[in-house]
């Protein structure tokens, strides 16, 4: 009697996964899109880069590009998706081939579906205009070892803008003191020289400009801080340390920093004048 109630539990079984899987096999299929490699940021996409891929109909996402064709059921020779894919390859190849010589704006892995927020088409821009966020500007910077934290600074990470200068203290016989100001903060660096990202598992990069990204109204405090010949110095921030506002220091900062009166030294005479807030 346990002999035959397992025989009919393992039969009933069996029935039910094949009702599923003649179910599964059933369900309409469409065309889409996907990377048959992992394309990094700025990749141009080329012939082979992106393949069809038979993708379940009710899983569709209005961002996904199809071949444009009505779902039609899955076929039931047991065809794995990137045998289908193949099979298919050439339909819909217009818009396969439209997107040639586009440009990778975010990472799109193995697999993925391509869709049109993380590329730009061919001729809308090349790679800075594709990585640089709205509303920011790439603007390049001179660099060393020594400006750069020795090399340490690499594409991606976020750094502050430094610099130090002479100043003529008035009252003090004209004496010279250096004065150093934080010009723009935590902006990104785009690329060292012509590298926008390491090579391999270099932790160290060298290079004589640095791309930095800067919001729009930083761009003129970068251009007359280096109109000044005076070298700029990257400070690397922390990875944690990489909220906040990003640009030139805040009107509320310097605002805060304003003292509430000046000294003036006049024909030997020291006076104090309010400064209004």
């Amino acid at each position: 009697a346990i002999g035959v109630a397992f025989l009919m539990r393992g039969t009933v079984l069996n029935k039910k996964g094949d009702e599923a899987q003649t179910a599964s096999s059933a369900q309409p299929m469409a065309q889409v899109l996907v990377a048959t490699k992992d394309l990094p940021i700025g990749a141009q996409i080329q012939a082979g880069d992106v393949a069809w891929e038979a993708w379940p109909a009710k899983s569709l996402n209005a961002t996904f590009i199809t071949n444009g064709a009505d779902p039609a059921p899955a076929p039931s020779g047991g065809l794995g998706k990137v045998a289908q894919g193949v099979q298919n390859a050439a339909t819909g190849s217009g818009q396969m081939e439209a997107l040639y010589g586009s440009v990778v704006r975010d990472p799109i892995f193995i697999g993925e579906p391509i869709t049109a927020r993380k590329i730009v088409r061919g001729g809308q821009g090349g790679y800075l205009s594709v990585v640089l966020q709205p509303g920011m500007r790439a603007m390049g910077v001179t660099v060393n070892v020594e400006t750069g934290a020795g090399g340490f600074i690499l594409p991606g990470d976020r750094v502050d803008i430094l610099q130090s200068q002479e100043t003529i203290v008035a009252g003090e016989g004209g004496s010279a003191t250096r004065v150093t100001r934080v010009v723009v903060q935590n902006v990104k660096v785009l690329a060292i020289d012509q590298k926008t990202a390491p090579e391999g598992e270099a932790k160290t990069v060298v290079g004589a400009v640095a791309t930095l990204e800067v919001p729009a109204n930083a761009a003129a405090a970068l251009v007359d801080a280096k109109s000044r010949n005076n070298p700029l110095f990257m400070v690397l921030r922390s990875y944690a340390d990489l909220g906040g506002p990003s640009g030139v220091v805040g009107i509320a900062a310097l605002e805060q920093s304003r003292p509430a009166s000046v000294r003036i030294f006049r024909n030997g005479q020291v006076s104090e004048v309010a400064v209004a807030q």
